[in-house]
């Protein structure tokens, strides 16, 4: 089976100020216009195209796998920017980040609210350390 995910739409009240954030702090090429939809693309093909809602946006969670440079350099933008993060979902564990599996991961959140995850190693997959 070759089903991939290609794109998927993240509502937000100003989407080019989320693009441009999400792009800044994941260390990506600026968001590229198309239709009515700021794009920012994924190392992988996947796409995530920004568009803006009228009213409240529901929050949701978008997790990025990244290599440990990048970890070290979404760290020092979350610092220099002086965001709060969690080693956790829940945000109960402030400025701290965990260790699962052998990996890196830390939680923060975007405009409107939305919660970026950043890790080095995919959840359970520590026996493959």
């Amino acid at each position: 089976m070759s089903v991939e995910l290609n794109h998927t739409i993240v509502w937000c009240s100003d989407q080019k100020q989320s693009a441009a954030f999400f792009s800044e702090m994941l260390g990506l090429h600026p968001p590229r216009r198309f239709a009515h939809f700021d794009i920012v693309d994924m190392a992988n093909g996947v796409s995530l195209d920004f568009a803006d809602k009228q009213g409240p946006v529901a929050r949701q969670h978008y997790a990025f796998l990244v290599e440990e440079d990048e970890f070290d350099a979404i760290m020092a933008r979350i610092a220099e920017r002086g965001l709060t993060y969690w080693a956790d979902p829940a945000r109960q564990k402030e400025a701290e980040i965990n260790r699962h599996d052998g990996g890196r991961g830390v939680y923060f959140e975007a405009p409107d609210g939305h919660l970026l995850e950043a890790i080095t190693r995919p959840y359970g997959n520590e026996s493959r350390a």
